[in-house]
């Protein structure tokens, strides 16, 4: 009997162990798994920042190195039609003249816009803004790596502004979404390519969340933060500080067409439900209501 009780504690503390440890590995974050059976990369949890030189932040470069990668140039080209001049389609005009008009008058120009978009899946999946691909006649991505493909469009909702397009390439940097928790105050990175210069990052706050009637889009809830964004930002990443993607820039209020710290960014859960739509159905299906009103008799 006494044997007993002096085993007894020691079996109880390898008890207590073994389940302090697999409570442990329940905490921690599992990788998603898209619909199609996709795995998705996990969200992180602990910040990536450098506070070793002054025991205060001094830099984010560690969350730029992890995100930076799965965020894309995307060059556009449109084929603009031109309208001829109302000599050029007269009989007698064209009788005299033949073939021997000048080439120009023959030809289209091509109008060439830039954007940014997120890599989001492994398999070569982007998110980026509608506007940015709307009506493109040709989509170029341009990776970090210095990796070029030409992208085809999978979806589009210019809803919510937002659009998938693919890529055919492999070994693919993913960004994770950041479902939840985004606190007015957060440090947030901005990243893209503003104005063609090459990818940029910019830093600043959550502004405030949720803001909504703005006369964007259709469908608004906003994560406003102050860090600078500008044109050829639209489609780029808004990370946080552990390198999880909290939206995809989308618009700024500016008098001047440049930053006045005043950006608005679609919040990953809205891209994320947006995608698997888009990758489900093609487009984004909604539920409507439909009232009308009936003047009463007397």
């Amino acid at each position: 009997m006494r044997r007993t009780f002096t085993w007894l504690p020691w079996v109880l503390l390898i008890l207590v162990i073994i389940g302090f440890l697999g409570w442990q590995q329940l905490q921690k974050p599992k990788a998603p798994v898209a619909p199609d059976g996709v795995k998705m990369p996990a969200e992180k949890v602990e910040p990536l920042i450098d506070t070793s030189r002054s025991g205060g932040v001094v830099s984010y470069s560690a969350a730029v190195r992890v995100a930076a990668p799965a965020v894309v140039n995307i060059f556009t080209t449109q084929k603009v039609k031109q309208q001829a001049h109302p000599l050029l389609t007269d009989p007698v005009f064209r009788e005299f003249f033949g073939d021997q008009l000048p080439d120009q008058y023959g030809q289209s120009p091509n109008e060439n816009s830039l954007g940014s978009g997120v890599i989001v899946r492994p398999d070569g999946y982007i998110l980026t803004n509608n506007h940015v691909i709307a009506q493109a006649d040709q989509i170029v991505v341009a990776l970090q790596d210095g990796r070029r493909a030409e992208a085809k469009v999978v979806g589009m909702d210019p809803d919510t502004d937002l659009a998938v397009i693919k890529i055919e390439l492999d070994q693919l940097p993913v960004l994770p979404f950041k479902l939840s928790g985004n606190e007015v105050g957060d440090v947030v990175l901005a990243i893209g390519n503003p104005f063609g210069v090459g990818q940029t990052v910019t830093q600043g706050i959550i502004s405030a969340t949720g803001r909504s009637d703005l006369g964007i889009n259709t469908y608004e809830d906003f994560v406003q933060t102050d860090a600078a964004i500008n044109p050829g930002n639209s489609g780029g990443a808004l990370i946080d500080v552990a390198g999880n993607l909290i939206g995809v820039n989308t618009a700024i209020f500016s008098q001047t067409g440049g930053s006045l710290g005043i950006g608005f960014a679609i919040p990953a859960k809205i891209c994320q439900q947006v995608m698997n739509a888009i990758l489900k159905d093609g487009r984004v299906v909604r539920g409507w209501l439909g009232i009308s009103l009936l003047p009463t008799e007397p």
